[in-house]
């Protein structure tokens, strides 16, 4: 919601101030003009990356326009799944829970969080790295740098959308300038004819530039950025998934890896440990988890 806020208030602002120095609003609506721009960047996103590439850059679109949705209400639901999963774990041991991570989608407890459900990697980077703590004979060193190498390769992965992006939103003003010189070459074969048509191709022209620097730095630099964010907030969340894995693998109660799981959320989301303690502890748990 805040990116299209953003994004309104840089147009308005430019438009408005160009309106409040008696500019001509038709002088700017140049089609011509806005089909070599936006296609010729349309072309070099579609030259420069592969498929999956294309797709992660318009689902990183939509996440910009929904947002993380990682608030403290979803760490604290999140907590409270793995302190009651955990909670199993050390009363009945590692067997006990080989159903719910072999199946996660049929789990009563991860069915308890529809969002962590849904968020297939966070999913898979619990439930494998519990597959492997149940086969055994992993150190912890080595389990610890198996979850970091995970991490480090999905983060990778999804900066590769907002790369792609970045680099079409640089290209941005250079494309404004070839629009800008196409627009040039035309007013050079007319320059014989009228002033006042001459004045509209120059005019049409400098529009070209004019395109190419806004929506570089006014639209997509900004939403290649938030996409960005959105990749760095998700990496955050792993990471507090891996310290609450292996704390628990090296022997801290599930209250105690919880809770350091909980020092490494993000200070702007992260809930105090009365809070914690209290959600994870409370009376409102799953009974048919409990159970």
């Amino acid at each position: 919601m805040f990116a299209i806020i953003g994004i309104l208030v840089v147009f308005c602002a430019v438009l408005g101030g160009y309106l409040m120095e008696k500019g001509q609003i038709l002088v700017l609506l140049q089609p011509a003009e806005l089909l070599i721009i936006a296609g010729a960047a349309a072309g070099t996103v579609l030259a420069g990356n592969p498929v999956h590439i294309l797709k992660g850059i318009v689902s990183g679109l939509l996440s910009v326009l929904r947002g993380s949705g990682l608030t403290s209400k979803t760490y604290l639901a999140t907590l409270k799944m793995m302190y009651q999963l955990l909670n199993k774990v050390r009363k009945e041991g590692l067997l006990s829970i080989e159903a719910d991570i072999e199946k996660p989608e049929a789990s009563a407890f991860f069915k308890s969080n529809p969002e962590f459900l849904a968020d297939h990697h966070a999913r898979d980077f619990v439930c494998d790295t519990l597959r492997v703590g149940l086969t055994g004979g992993v150190e912890s060193f080595d389990m610890d740098q198996m979850l970091e190498l995970d991490m480090e390769v999905h983060h990778k992965e999804a900066q590769l959308p907002v790369t792609a992006l970045s680099n079409a939103a640089d290209a941005l003003p250079g494309l404004g300038i070839v629009a800008a010189v196409l627009g040039v070459v035309i007013t050079m074969g007319s320059l014989g004819g009228p002033a006042e048509e001459v004045g509209k191709k120059v005019a049409a022209a400098l529009v070209g530039t004019f395109l190419g620097i806004l929506l570089c730095y006014g639209l997509f630099g900004p939403v290649a950025a938030h996409m960005s964010k959105i990749s760095d907030e998700h990496h955050a969340y792993l990471h507090v998934l891996r310290v609450l894995l292996m704390a628990f693998m090296k022997g801290s109660a599930p209250l105690i890896a919880v809770e350091m799981a909980r020092r490494a959320i993000p200070a702007r989301v992260r809930p105090s440990f009365d809070e914690m303690e209290k959600h994870c502890k409370g009376q409102t748990a799953n009974k048919a988890i409990a159970a």
